[in-house]
């Protein structure tokens, strides 16, 4: 520790933002390593900034540290600048909090939130010291394990940890490190301690599996080589959210960050099934916190942080059952204590009067909404469930309410997508444009500004989806052109996205294990913080798949058969194929499909996982 930090006081005022390697912060745990029995470095595949906002972090982080003898600590990717600085002067990618190098714990842990992150993970564990690829770290420590939503398919980066975690992590975390601390004095080879903790449910080693492949190319089998893999593995997940860990506090930067407030959730998964939407069934069932629990939380948070603002987390918070009384009973906190109350991934056909009210101090400015596409057929297409009816009736609130802005967020590039589907999209913001025009001048504000943002749509697992090729680049560029052609008004801007990042992106969800290669290439090429957009190398990525003899097409733009094996096969996420395949064709016919409210309809999520809506018979 004290070699490090003497050398980070040579440096530190020689590079951008150095309070974001120093550690120190106020809510950080610091124990005396002489007394503890098992360390863990959770490691961000991303920077400081990025990370210190991620919810996922934070409460495994307290969870374990809650333990006397364990002692997890926060590790972030450096910036260039640091980074080169760090190589210079031979310092080693280290925990925060104790300043000592991540080689010498007994778990690395990755959470991998976006495939753009894979080729930090390995930039890490090079700064760290270690080998990147898992058959070349023979000793039991460290550890390297991953988890995170990319988990429901890592084999793209199999070659590189030793052990995935699927599904939610609080409760198989705490059983990991303790087989780890009860087995660590026998001193276990690395195999041995990897047999035991595939019988561990939610455990994927993925060394534990052989694939082999067809003629054409696709997955011929996945096969497990020892006796305690199972043959398919099962996610984890949490059945009461009232009675699961949640930290009491953060840790609070020094610097601001993306996210710089405290931040409560409310409930998981999503009721919806929007069939693009990959978080919305591998984070199923629908579960939630109750309104006791979730103002518990927040007045703890908020006293122990001293943080103004909270935000409620979830991927549709106004689907709470009780939103309006949740609400109501946070705002006589939140009013009372002057504590800003921020509430994202609102729904259209759940925006009302009665909510914006209770949302004026927080968002007066700006509503943000995401129709998807552009006309109905379309929206029918996604399951979208949202009418251009309810997109007036919510904007015709908003502009009443004296908002300023509206977001609209969409997606190019859906499935049976054309080029009135693309039309529609500018046509949709005219008319909401009008309706600002239409309100009167008394309740109106006095400017308005529509933004259109596109994304390219990327095809994910365990999606109604996930058979759909990705369009072409040059399909992309021209549907981004056409949508601006249709564009008449100033007060309409459009943004779209960057087509490079979303090939690579599609490549990487639904690849299989022979992409591991490729990644490790671009990687030795320089390729990493892939995210950022001032970092990413298209260019070599593309020489990395040629000289490794891999056509991204055969990834990320073919249309895949029902039948056909997929690289995440053997991963259980609890969703049926047979759901995906029906919600796939309905899709082609532009035939919706009800929420989980409204009644079920047969996803393959058994009723013993706690769901709201998940009956008996579900």
């Amino acid at each position: 520790m004290e070699e490090i930090k003497q050398k980070l006081e040579k440096i530190l005022l020689k590079v951008r933002q150095p309070a974001r390697y120093i550690g120190g912060e106020i809510g950080s745990v610091v124990k005396d390593r002489s007394k503890t029995d098992v360390r863990f470095a959770f490691c961000f595949p991303d920077t400081y900034d990025v990370g210190m906002s991620h919810l996922g972090m934070k409460i495994l982080y307290g969870l374990k540290n809650s333990v006397p003898n364990w002692w997890c600590e926060r590790v972030f990717m450096p910036e260039n600048d640091f980074e080169e600085k760090m190589r210079e002067n031979g310092i080693p990618l280290y925990g925060l909090e104790s300043l000592d190098p991540i080689k010498d714990f007994d778990f690395i842990g990755f959470t991998l939130q976006y495939e753009l992150s894979y080729n930090n993970v390995l930039q890490m564990l090079d700064l760290a010291g270690l080998p990147v690829l898992s058959k070349d770290r023979k000793q039991l420590a460290p550890i390297v394990v991953g988890g995170g939503p990319c988990v429901c398919n890592p084999e793209p980066i199999a070659d590189f940890f030793d052990l995935f975690i699927l599904g939610e992590g609080e409760e198989v975390n705490m059983e990991l490190l303790s087989l780890y601390e009860k087995m660590k004095p026998q001193a276990p080879s690395k195999e041995e301690f990897l047999r035991e903790a595939a019988k561990i449910e939610g455990i994927y080693v993925p060394s534990f599996y052989d694939v082999s492949y067809n003629d054409d190319g696709t997955v011929k089998a996945v096969t497990p080589n020892v006796p305690e893999a199972p043959a398919r593995v099962k996610k984890r997940i949490i059945s009461d959210l009232d009675k699961v860990y949640y930290p009491e506090s953060f840790v609070v930067p020094f610097s601001q960050i993306v996210h710089d407030r405290s931040v409560v959730e409310v409930l998981r998964g999503c009721i919806r099934g929007c069939r693009f939407c990959q978080a919305g069934f591998i984070y199923r069932p629908f579960r939630e916190k109750s309104i006791d629990t979730v103002k518990r939380e927040t007045k703890c948070l908020c006293e122990q942080t001293g943080y103004e603002e909270v935000s409620l987390s979830s991927l549709s918070t106004s689907d709470h059952t009780q939103i309006n009384q949740l609400l109501e009973s946070l705002t006589e906190y939140t009013d009372r204590e002057q504590v800003n109350l921020s509430l994202p991934s609102l729904r259209l056909d759940t925006f009302s009067e009665e909510l914006m009210e209770k949302l004026q101090t927080v968002r007066k400015s700006g509503l943000t909404f995401a129709p998807e596409a552009g006309t109905q057929r379309l929206r029918d297409v996604i399951n979208k469930n949202i009418t251009e009816d309810e997109i007036m009736r919510t904007c015709r609130i908003a502009f009443r309410g004296g908002y300023t802005q509206v977001k609209l967020y969409f997606m190019l590039g859906l499935p049976t997508e054309t080029d009135e589907d693309i039309k529609g999209i500018a046509d949709l913001a005219e008319r909401v444009l009008d309706l600002y025009y239409q309100t009167p001048k008394e309740q109106r504000a006095r400017t308005i500004q529509i933004s259109i943002s596109t994304a390219t749509f990327v095809p994910k697992p365990f999606t109604p989806f996930e058979f759909e090729p990705q369009a072409t680049s040059d399909e992309i560029r021209r549907k981004q052109e056409y949508l601006r052609s249709c564009i008449k008004s100033r007060k309409i801007r459009l943004s779209t996205h960057v087509s490079g990042t979303s090939v690579l992106e599609a490549v990487l969800a639904r690849g299989d294990r022979r992409l591991c290669k490729a990644v490790y290439a671009a990687w030795k090429k320089g390729c990493y913080l892939d995210g950022w957009d001032e970092h990413f190398k298209f260019d070599r990525w593309t020489e990395a798949f040629e000289e490794c003899g891999i056509d991204t097409s055969f990834y990320a733009n073919r249309l895949r058969s029902y039948d056909e094996i997929a690289p995440w096969s053997h991963l259980d996420y609890l969703v049926s194929h047979e759901f995906f395949v029906r919600e796939n064709k309905k899709a082609h016919a532009a035939l919706t499909t009800r929420n989980c409210k409204e009644g079920c309809s047969g996803c393959g999520i058994k009723a013993e996982c706690g769901g709201v809506y998940c009956g008996k018979n579900a």
